[in-house]
């Protein structure tokens, strides 16, 4: 009955430090700590312990609650709710790996991707390259996004562009490019945790009194994207819609 309390220590460290080096996997590779691969490591790892650690909290709440030490069973509590966390948040991304192709550059216009202009020098040294991925892309993505088409408005060109750049400043993207003569926008959304770096084309035309605008967003590193470009995408053309409509 003794060393009850001091498993409960134990398990209640061994759960803080489990969820701490969860988060840090990220932020230690954005912060340039470690590479990418002994970012992975460490999250994997941490989300296996994670997974061990909730058996044994679970346990010891029966102990806890079956010992008398009901001071201690707060800890145990807290414990089972950080592994639980960082578990689910394993088993969330791994979910959406699953869920979406390994394709990292997405469009509305399939037959003519927007292109980037200034991104191109910014793209120089990246694993992706500032082209489009190709017809198996392509092909790839007709069949995982049929609902990503191009985005026709009744609006003058000049107002929509003016509202694709509010939009893309108001959601704190770095805007590297607003080309008003050629109808482009360039931009880069960093995103939280690993910091990964994702850029946006947006191109906008003036078709018969309308505006019709196309995007495309594409990953720097990695092959696939959990469906973040897609998402992306979507996010943006519904609400640029909705603003000028």
């Amino acid at each position: 009955m003794g060393r009850i309390p001091k498993i409960v220590q134990i398990l209640f460290t061994l759960s803080v430090a489990a969820a701490a080096l969860f988060v840090l996997s990220g932020y230690g590779y954005q912060w340039e700590i470690w590479s990418m691969g002994t970012a992975f490591k460490i999250l994997t790892n941490s989300a296996y312990a994670a997974a061990a650690l909730i058996i044994l909290n679970i346990g010891a709440l029966f102990l806890v609650y079956k010992s008398g030490y009901g001071k201690r069973y707060l800890y145990v509590l807290v414990g089972l709710i950080l592994t639980a966390s960082v578990f689910g948040t394993a088993r969330y991304w791994q979910n959406q790996a699953e869920m979406h192709p390994p394709i990292h550059d997405i469009t509305t216009d399939l037959d003519n991707p927007p292109e980037f202009d200034a991104m191109v020098a910014v793209r120089a040294d990246v694993p992706n390259p500032p082209e489009y991925a190709g017809e198996e892309t392509a092909a790839t993505q007709r069949e995982a996004y049929p609902d990503l088409q191009p985005l026709f408005l009744p609006a003058d060109y000049d107002n929509v562009f003016d509202v694709v750049v509010s939009l893309v400043e108001s959601r704190r993207w770095e805007l590297v490019n607003a080309d008003r003569d050629a109808g482009l926008v360039e931009a880069t959304e960093k995103l939280p945790w690993f910091g990964f770096k994702d850029d946006v084309v947006i191109r906008i035309d003036s078709i018969d009194g309308e505006s019709r605008v196309d995007m495309r967003s594409k990953s720097r590193i990695g092959r696939g994207d959990l469906g973040v470009n897609a998402n992306r995408i979507r996010d943006f053309l519904n609400d640029l819609e909705g603003r000028v409509n």
